[in-house]
């Protein structure tokens, strides 16, 4: 199986396991492929590849000539993480910004310096350069290299990130253009309450709890119907990817951020826009303030 395909799977194992939860499915229930597909919006396909993952992990058990059945409870379920793969760029781009951020690479650099440091593909570097200079991490040289720009003081930026978010994401969810599907909606909301039930937070994997509360604003974002805010959140979202995962092992916090975003969504599944804009300006003003205080106390 490609990479790709693999990842995809995995996400829709994931979205499964959400929907099982939301639904308090018992063992032996029989998780057939189109009520699945109909819930998350896609193709019969996707869904098997899913529950063929969800197979291989011990959840599902596959019945020849009868289907898959739910071989666990839904509270079973709570504490089993799903890893996406992560691609060599990904990889090298975010630890390429954790080590300018522990201060073990200098401000200017070459591109010959970086890929003997990294012992990486050229190919893979040149990418990864490319997208650290779209994000606004990184910029070439008047004359030779690359340098890193400010944007990674941790503090600076991510004041700057939440001032910006505050300025465009309520905003969006008050465009005449706002489309919001419910079938994405309810999925959203039951990746939420998953983590919302789990007994133990700081047993989820840090990158399965951002990817819930990057994909959140994502998919809001792209429901406002316009690019440059699905673009910019998106960029956004990059950035807190290098800077927040430490925040995910807060667990009074990540269960409270969690039960936001839930209000949100509800609000919006009662088409109140205002009232969900509303929550998502006091959503993220609570998160700014968090940065300032956490700034003010280093």
């Amino acid at each position: 199986m490609q990479p790709d395909s693999t990842a995809s799977s995995l996400r829709i194992a994931r979205q499964i396991l959400d929907l099982i939860h939301e639904a308090r499915f018992d063992p032996g229930h029989h998780l057939r492929e189109q009520h699945l597909a109909d819930a998350l919006g896609v193709s019969r396909t996707p869904v098997r590849a899913g529950l063929k993952e969800l197979t291989r992990l011990g959840v599902v058990e596959a019945r020849p000539n009868q289907g898959f059945f739910l071989l666990k409870s839904a509270d079973a379920l709570q504490q089993l993480a799903i890893e996406q793969p992560q691609s060599t760029d990904q990889a090298l781009y975010e630890v390429m910004v954790r080590d300018r951020i522990a201060g073990e690479l200098p401000e200017s650099f070459t591109q010959t310096g970086m890929a003997q440091r990294y012992d990486v593909d050229r190919g893979v570097l040149t990418r990864t350069l490319v997208k650290l200079s779209e994000d606004g991490l990184i910029a070439r040289n008047a004359g030779h290299g690359w340098r890193f720009l400010q944007t990674l003081n941790s503090d600076v930026a991510l004041r700057n990130s939440y001032g910006f978010r505050l300025m465009i994401e309520p905003a969006a969810l008050l465009t005449p253009h706002l489309r919001c599907d419910r079938q994405m909606l309810k999925r959203l909301r039951a990746q939420h309450l998953r983590l919302i039930a789990h007994p133990d937070i700081t047993l989820v994997p840090a990158r399965e709890i951002f990817e819930t509360d990057a994909s959140f604003h994502e998919l809001l974002a792209e429901a406002s119907g316009n690019l440059f805010v699905l673009q910019a959140i998106q960029q956004q979202n990059r950035l807190r990817r290098l800077l927040e995962f430490g925040s995910y092992h807060n667990k009074r916090r990540v269960k409270a951020w969690c039960e936001e975003h839930v209000a949100i969504i509800d609000a919006l599944r009662e088409n109140k826009a205002q009232h969900a804009a509303e929550l998502m300006k006091n959503h993220l003003q609570s998160a700014f303030d968090q940065v300032n205080i956490r700034a003010a106390r280093t």
